[in-house]
């Protein structure tokens, strides 16, 4: 007769002893190891040091073991003593890590002097995972520096929301026929604060788009950002002996206008820079105080594209600018011993009078790093 279905399976002793063999066998083998993720593991950060008048890169390297694993960033982060994110640019997007290692390079970026803690990072499903950190230094400018031997009193590094109202006026400025807008200096410009953003990576964007006002000379103005030190409650302004130093990527659309220049009651102005993109490889460079220009062309340095830094070191008898660090520039004027005007940094927008006007409506850019004075 057949055993019934709902009998009691009966195992006989071999079989029993042979399931607790394989039960304990089991539990004896190493499974974690086997199953672990892929680790990241850091071969080298850099560089430790480096001097707040070069832009810096930071190269990472990294390999994995247990496998090769896929990340969603890689990249380089920094902090100051505060806490604040100074990331490197160029942060790496999905990237496949494996045993052999991989080496990248981000983007360039300054910073004011100062001790900062530097550390690499990856992003997987699971969130953000740091490396190991390392301690980043900025010094001073060396002896070769027009800054050397002086004190920043001045330094704006775009690295997060712009103070206006205490630092900065982006509204008016006393250089404008109208304040906000200034038709018959051949601008198409209407001020308007939010066309300045600081995306959190260091850098300054200034956009230009068409407005909605239609100018005193029957031109369509278009909203662009000005940021200026006039108007404000710290009202920083600059004073003979000064050097300052902003660091700028020179546009190409047409129309853009960028400059930094300086300004109080209409006799103090001195340019920086100006730039026209349709004379890619040159730049405007004025005093108005004791009249002296040049245009100073150079392909292999000025160009639409261009990391540039512009300096002027403010004499009473001589004025000197330098780009990239290099002396291009004397006037053998000066502004005098009293001079001490108000700082300005903007994107213009030409009305096709002397340069052309912008092409269409696609908004117009200009980047800036930062802005210093020394004293």
């Amino acid at each position: 007769m057949s055993r019934p279905a709902t009998a009691p399976v009966t195992l006989s002793i071999r079989h029993r002893v042979g399931l607790v063999a394989m039960a304990i066998l089991l539990a004896l083998i190493p499974t974690g190891r086997a199953w672990a993720a892929p680790t990241v593991v850091q071969d080298f950060l850099g560089p430790t040091t480096a001097s707040l008048t070069t832009p810096v890169t930071a190269t990472l390297r990294v390999h994995t073991t247990g496998g090769c694993l896929t990340v969603q960033q890689l990249g380089v982060a920094v902090r100051d003593s505060a806490g604040d994110n100074l990331d490197f640019p160029g942060a790496r997007g999905t990237t496949t890590i494996c045993g052999n290692g991989l080496t990248m390079t981000t983007g360039p970026r300054t910073f004011a002097p100062g001790t900062y803690t530097e550390f690499g990072y990856y992003r997987t499903s699971t969130g953000y995972h740091n490396l190991p950190s390392r301690t980043l230094t900025i010094t001073g400018p060396p002896s070769s520096s027009p800054a050397y031997g002086k004190s920043l009193a001045f330094d704006e590094e775009f690295n997060g929301p712009l103070a206006f109202g205490s630092r900065w006026n982006g509204s008016t400025t006393s250089a404008y026929q109208y304040g906000n807008h200034n038709p018959y200096d051949s601008k198409l410009d209407w001020l308007t604060p939010p066309a300045i953003t600081v995306p959190g990576s260091g850098t300054a964007t200034f956009t230009a788009t068409p407005g909605s006002h239609i100018l005193e000379n029957g031109l369509r103005s278009w909203d662009t950002g000005l940021l200026t030190t006039e108007g404000t409650t710290q009202n920083f302004r600059t004073r003979t002996g000064d050097y300052i130093e902003t660091r700028v990527q020179l546009p190409g659309a047409d129309g853009t206008w960028p400059a930094s220049w300086t300004w109080l009651d209409g006799d103090s102005e001195i340019d920086g820079f100006e730039y026209h993109p349709d004379n890619p490889n040159l730049l405007e460079i004025t005093n108005h105080v004791r009249p002296a220009a040049i245009y100073y062309v150079n392909a292999r340095t000025i160009y639409p594209g261009a990391w540039i830094t512009v300096g002027v070191r403010f004499g009473a008898t001589n004025d000197d600018w330098y780009i990239n660090g290099s002396r291009i520039y004397s006037d053998q004027t000066g502004v005098g011993t009293t001079w001490s005007p108000n700082i300005i940094l903007n994107l213009s927008v030409s009305d096709g009078t002397y340069h052309p006007a912008p092409s269409g409506t696609t908004p117009i850019t200009f980047t800036t790093d930062y802005l210093r004075v020394w004293r």
